[in-house]
């Protein structure tokens, strides 16, 4: 197998959940091959590097093997390498997201009347 669609590869490492996600994340320019924003149909080669911006953050690799079909997560995590300053700045985002959460002022319990009208006029409703 010499290549592979960038949409099913994508898939089949499990970057993405399903081929049209895949798909859909190419068309709206998240996954770059080489530098270069790819389109679903593009072959991916065995050394290309990719750079993949999904929910889960924003991957760097490189592609280590070529897959078709949707394995395990074990056999998924041998298609692709990331590099280190990609986990870094990934693990360091996730950091900075769960530090930006302790800050956050939980609500003492329920709105009261006035709360829940200040609310909904807030809101444009009333």
């Amino acid at each position: 197998m010499e290549g592979v669609r960038l949409d099913k590869w994508l898939w089949a490492a499990r970057f993405f959940k399903t081929r049209a996600l895949a798909a859909r994340g190419c068309d709206l320019g998240r996954i770059q091959c080489n530098g270069q924003t790819a389109k679903p149909a593009r072959e991916v080669r065995i050394g290309d590097m990719l750079r993949v911006t999904n929910d889960g953050g924003e991957f760097e690799v490189e592609v280590l093997s070529l897959s078709e079909v949707r394995g395990p997560a074990s056999v998924a995590q041998t298609l692709y390498r990331e590099t280190e300053a990609s986990r870094e700045a990934r693990l360091k985002a996730a950091a900075e997201r769960k530090a930006m959460r302790q800050f956050e002022p939980l609500p003492a319990g329920r709105p009261s009347k006035r709360d829940r009208r200040r609310i909904i006029q807030f809101r444009g409703r009333g």
